[in-house]
């Protein structure tokens, strides 16, 4: 039993049958043509469309990427001299040591 949207074998053939009847057998290689061609110029248009927003977050990426390292590598070294000062007056405080 073929289930096309809930379409029964016997309706299948009827609609073929119509459908033989209505466009010839001759006319229906042709609409399957202009189908399949409709069909595949619609897939590369949605695949350009995909592929220049690739290309466009792509650059903005690539224009982010600097400007980040620079600012997480100002921020290591801004962490890494905080943390040698309190370093260093914990070794420079006896006191503190103590407790």
């Amino acid at each position: 039993m073929l289930l096309f949207l809930n379409l029964g074998g016997g309706e299948v053939v009827v609609i073929v049958i119509l459908i033989l009847l209505f466009f010839g057998s001759k006319s229906i290689p042709e609409i399957a043509r202009g189908l399949g061609k409709g069909m595949r110029e619609f897939k590369e248009a949605t695949n350009n469309i995909k592929r220049e927003i690739q290309d466009s977050t792509q650059n903005v990426t690539e224009e982010l990427t600097e400007p980040t390292k620079e600012i997480t590598e100002e921020i290591n070294q801004l962490t890494g001299s905080v943390q040698r000062q309190i370093n260093t007056e914990i070794s420079n405080d006896p006191e503190e040591t103590k407790l």
